[in-house]
C-alpha cells in the first residue's frame, strides 16, 4: 500500500512531551462535593425544564386596517382554538388591549411585540420576530 504513513495519537514520543505533566495538584482545593458550602438548608433550586413546542412568527402589520397598527401571531403547529384563544386571552390582558383569533392567526392590537414575545416564552414557545 502505497501513501502517506499514519502518525500515531497514542500519546507516545512521536506527538512531543506532555505540557500538563509538570502541574500538581498542591495547593488547590479539595474537589469533594460533601466539603462544598451548604445552601442555608434549602435544596437547591430544580431547573425547570424547557419546553420546546415550536417557533412562531410574531409581526407587526398595518396593511388593510386603516393606518393602525396589529401585532400578529401566526405559525403555531399542534394546537387548537382554544388554547389559542386562552393565549390571546392573556396577551391581551397584559398588553391592556383588544386582540381576537381570526382564521388560527392571533391579533392583538398596537404594537405590542415585546410582550407578546415574553408570554409566547412562557408558554414554551420560540417566538421569532419577523417583519418590521
Amino acid at each position: 500500500m502505497s501513501g502517506p504513513q499514519k502518525i500515531s495519537t497514542d500519546g507516545g514520543g512521536s506527538l512531543g512531551h506532555n505540557p500538563f505533566a509538570a502541574l500538581s495538584a498542591a495547593g488547590l482545593p479539595n474537589a469533594n462535593p460533601a466539603s462544598a458550602p451548604k445552601t442555608a438548608g434549602r435544596p437547591a433550586p430544580e431547573a425547570k425544564p424547557v419546553k420546546n413546542r415550536g417557533r412562531v412568527d410574531v409581526r407587526r402589520e398595518t396593511g388593510g386596517r386603516g393606518g393602525k397598527t396589529v401585532t400578529v401571531v401566526d405559525g403555531f403547529v399542534g394546537i387548537g382554538l382554544p388554547e389559542k384563544e386562552q393565549l390571546a386571552k392573556k396577551m391581551r390582558a397584559a398588553c391592556g388591549c383588544g386582540g381576537t383569533v381570526k382564521d388560527g392567526v392571533i391579533e392583538i392590537q398596537g404594537d405590542q411585540r415585546e410582550t407578546v414575545a415574553k408570554i409566547l416564552t412562557e408558554a414554551g414557545f420560540r417566538a421569532v420576530f419577523a417583519g418590521g
